[in-house]
């Protein structure tokens, strides 16, 4: 689906992201060579690769925590629910295409161009408390609090496919499979971690709308480059933002990224003060920019212009 917007001076189309369908994995090698490729359904790997999740047990990743101990070791507080998903092992994919070895790491992408890239270690040999890497494509059960997930495969599953951390419950008080902040600090390295500022949050690496999975061998060396913004999605009770990465839980943004923790702002990011902002807060995988007024969207801003011009020709004809 595409979106297009129309000024006097140019035509901006942009992809609008969504559920996905299908993955497409590919392994390069250091010179960027193809050396394995091949594109899969939901529907394959299910019936072809093993199922993890049963369709009841939900599991839930961190978002950032503002009052206390940033790390909250003890898991207290800011739990995203991901709902009660199955899906494939990231690691079975990835040997659909020549597989990982140490030094590799694999990109996770998003239909809006929003990626994370991991190690060799983290998929192939995951700690429990990080728990397996899956890529859900289905949920049994959605979310009793937070942001609405969908329910069934997608596009009923609205924010699927999606990376879900399958952690253990042996750190959680409430015995919750919740890949914490503090389990990211202790599995994985700094360079897979996700922060707002100073603020760990693993909500940020559950993203939506996966379509790609490409395996970079002797390790990725691209830039770091932020998601496209994404214009449309599934809003359920104005809860959910609009970018594929870190999905809010509460009173999230509407034009972007990583809305996650419900403190999300309206255009991209997790907001520090609790509440909603208007440009920041950590607004999923979502785009820049800032507020969405009308002057923001591309071709309004030229609007007085061309106005002040139609009425000083119009002044000169009368004369």
């Amino acid at each position: 689906m595409f979106v297009f917007f129309v000024s006097t001076t140019s035509v901006t189309i942009v992809q609008a992201a969504g559920p996905t369908t299908e993955v497409y994995v590919v392994k390069y090698a250091e010179n960027g060579t193809i050396l394995h490729e091949t594109t899969v359904t939901y529907q394959w790997m299910e019936a072809n690769l093993p199922v993890y999740g049963d369709g009841v047990t939900h599991y839930y990743h961190q978002g950032a925590v503002f009052e206390g101990d940033k790390w909250d070791p003890n898991e207290t507080r800011s739990y995203k629910d991901k709902g009660a998903v199955k899906g494939t092992d990231i690691r079975d994919m990835c040997d659909l295409a020549g597989g990982m070895s140490p030094g590799d790491d694999v990109m996770i992408r998003a239909s809006d161009g929003y990626h994370v890239e991991f190690g060799y270690t983290n998929v192939y040999e995951p700690q429990s408390r990080q728990g397996v890497m899956v890529l859900s494509w289905y949920n049994g059960e959605d979310t009793k609090v937070g942001e609405s997930q969908g329910v069934g495969y997608p596009p009923d599953y609205y924010t699927g496919m999606r990376l879900v951390f399958f952690s253990d419950n042996s750190t959680n008080p409430e015995k919750k499979h919740v890949f914490g902040v503090w389990d990211m600090h202790e599995c994985l390295p700094e360079t897979s971690q996700h922060f707002y500022e100073l603020y760990p949050s693993t909500n940020g690496l559950s993203i939506k709308w996966v379509d790609e999975l490409r395996i970079y061998r002797g390790g990725y060396t691209g830039e770091d480059v932020g998601p496209a913004k994404s214009l449309s999605t599934r809003i359920s009770g104005g809860e959910e933002g609009v970018g594929s990465g870190e999905d809010a839980d509460g009173e999230n943004g509407v034009a972007g990224g990583k809305s996650t923790d419900g403190e999300d702002g309206v255009d991209d990011g997790e907001s520090a003060d609790g509440k909603d902002g208007v440009a920041g807060g950590e607004g999923d995988s979502g785009g820049a920019g800032g507020s969405t007024g009308v002057g923001s969207l591309p071709g309004f801003g030229s609007i007085p212009v061309i106005l002040g011009l139609l009425l000083v020709a119009y002044m000169g004809r009368t004369r």
